[in-house]
């Protein structure tokens, strides 16, 4: 089985993004002002925390665009927020031909938006849906929807700027925002949405960033007291994102050494393992039996976390071990019966070794 996982960050590039973005914070912060928990509330002429502005502002000239925005709803929100900043009831929007994420789904039914398909890893399928339909924007999800899916966004953002240069783009960097080296809007497009709860940072809280009029209308549609992300929440965003990329680099060693070990026969009664973007970049392992589910229920037994909090969340720091995603089994339902997928989260990989040789020796037994 062929994967194409996004390629990861160095352990020495994540500690580049770390100091870049402290640099950024001495810039826009006093110090004394970064040992606070910031201010509440809708202050006058901001209609927000000065700290959130703040925040905003410091994530914005991270990566180099006009305007961010934090938005309650965590990733969901954010690109909720963003599809609705560029789309209108009844548009078309193009997507790739693939299972959408079901969060996403609900938000292109409930806004009446016509979803027209174009197989991304095809820059021919993607250029002729471009051509021959009335598109008021594209949305790409950064990481892997299907198994097989190996298209690049630079080059789909590339395809389409060539087509219709001006037409929206807005990206789904969920599971890609600090661990690759660019995301959506520093390719190209217009806007890019992600989750800052996914970066060890608070419950509920999104990210919308890119082109200032689309983060205005966010801003805009968001006025009311209740609707805002408050001075400590957005604090808790930043020291998130500072030690987000290092952790979610040597993440990524751990499961480089998984699949090196995992392949070389260490655990008897795998027949695989490789790693996919399957949302999170993880660890896929085929067994050689329907056994899956009994793996699972072991492994839950012998510590390993069975389902997601917010998916790399601060509260996830024992492996994962649970089933593969739901646009994976859409598009291949048999793979429930014989396939895990595993993120290390915390753990090293003599742990996940160890859990997944006792639950093999339970079921043998």
């Amino acid at each position: 089985m062929n994967t194409y996982p996004l390629k990861s960050m160095t352990v020495d590039e994540a500690k580049k993004f770390q100091f870049k973005l402290v640099d950024m914070v001495t810039r826009h912060f006093k110090g004394s002002e970064v040992l606070s928990l910031g201010d509440l509330g809708v202050v006058m002429g901001l209609n927000k925390p000065r700290t959130t502005l703040r925040v905003e502002e410091t994530i914005a000239d991270f990566f180099g665009v006009e305007k961010a925005a934090l938005v309650r709803g965590a990733g969901t929100g954010a690109l909720r927020s963003g599809i609705m900043s560029i789309f209108k009831n009844g548009d078309a929007i193009l997507v790739h031909k693939a299972p959408i994420y079901p969060t996403t789904k609900i938000t292109i039914e409930n806004m009446g938006l016509k979803p027209v398909e174009a197989d991304f890893n095809n820059s021919y399928d993607l250029s002729n849906a471009l051509k021959n339909n009335d598109l008021k924007g594209v949305l790409i999800q950064y990481t892997r929807q299907k198994i097989d899916d190996k298209y690049d966004m630079e080059e789909c953002i590339k395809t389409i700027r060539k087509v219709s240069p001006s037409i929206p783009i807005i990206t789904d960097d969920n599971y890609a925002v600090m661990k690759v080296k660019e995301i959506g809007v520093q390719l190209g497009a217009d806007v890019s949405a992600f989750s800052t709860f996914k970066l060890l940072g608070p419950e509920g809280v999104g990210c919308v960033i890119g082109k200032r009029k689309y983060i205005d209308y966010i801003i805009s549609q968001n006025y009311s007291g209740g609707s805002q992300v408050q001075g400590h929440e957005s604090m808790e965003v930043l020291r998130g994102m500072i030690y987000a990329p290092v952790m979610l680099a040597i993440q990524a060693e751990v499961n480089n050494e998984l699949v090196h070990r995992l392949n070389s026969g260490e655990v008897k009664g795998i027949k695989s393992a490789f790693l996919a973007n399957a949302q999170s970049k993880v660890l896929l392992v085929e067994f050689k039996d329907n056994i899956a589910k009994e793996v699972l229920k072991i492994s839950e037994e012998l510590g390993g976390a069975p389902n997601p909090v917010g998916a790399e969340s601060k509260y996830e720091f024992v492996p994962m071990i649970y089933r593969v995603s739901g646009t994976f089994r859409a598009a291949d339902p048999t793979l429930e019966e014989r396939m895990i997928r595993i993120n290390p989260m915390r753990c090293g990989a003599d742990t996940i070794i160890r859990i997944l040789k006792e639950a093999l020796e339970r079921i043998e037994e």
